[in-house]
């Protein structure tokens, strides 16, 4: 499979640019920096470009059977319009050239419904906070996701929960309904990404990615960000 990944060189698309090469598939990875891409592999193509730029991001995606947008940038006050915007000119690239299959990443926190299992210090301390902190990014992410629904492509939408670094993959839960848990492994984030673009388990939908071993708590969570504990 030809597989093309914006935002390549972030956390979770290096891990499933990786996995895609282990696989036996060829990736075109877009990146601002193609020079200081990492990975190096006989089937792996760096192409680099915004992913707000029409002709690039149409040069990275031509001839590819599937597109996976890993895009993202930093909590900010300033409005945020990178993963709109970036998607939009994803989406018309993909149907000037007849490439149907696309695959993004979004985030739980886009949806204030309580998961089941949340307890009164997640619904009421720590939801509130991350969304008031990610206000402008998850306002631009539901953005997104309305742009990728319009389109006529064959589309899946991806919401991890809070995303935590593990070494391995493990066992993780794909669910077009929200289930319980709180956080996302990002090998399982990744792992969900390359076998949804392979075989399109969740065409025209919007699922969320949840790990369901091995799994932090929250406090740990916030430990560890905040204060370093456990790093």
């Amino acid at each position: 499979m030809e597989l093309a990944v914006f935002g390549a060189s972030g956390p979770t698309g290096l891990l499933l640019t990786r996995r895609a090469l282990d696989a036996g598939h060829r990736v075109t990875a877009v990146t601002r920096r193609p020079a200081d891409f990492p990975l190096t592999a006989p089937g792996l193509t760096t192409a680099g470009g915004d992913v707000r730029d029409p002709d690039a991001v149409r040069a990275a995606i031509a001839g590819s059977d599937a597109v996976v947008s890993t895009i993202g940038v930093p909590y900010s006050r300033k409005p945020i319009t990178v993963y709109s915007a970036g998607i939009t000119t994803i989406t018309r690239a993909m149907a000037d050239l007849g490439v149907r299959r696309l695959v993004c990443v979004s985030s739980r926190a886009v949806d204030p419904t309580p998961a089941p299992g949340d307890g009164p210090f997640e619904r009421r301390v720590v939801d509130p906070l991350l969304r008031l902190a990610g206000r402008t990014l998850y306002t631009d992410m539901l953005r997104m996701e309305d742009a990728v629904r319009a389109t006529d492509l064959e589309w899946t939408v991806l919401r991890p929960n809070g995303l935590f670094d593990t070494t391995t993959t493990s066992d993780y839960l794909v669910s077009p309904t929200l289930p319980a848990g709180r956080f996302t492994a990002r090998p399982d984030l990744a792992d969900a990404l390359l076998r949804e673009a392979e075989h399109s388990h969740h065409p025209c939908r919007t699922a969320w990615v949840v790990t369901t071993t091995g799994v932090p708590t929250t406090r740990q969570i916030i430990a560890r960000e905040a204060f370093g504990i456990g790093k």
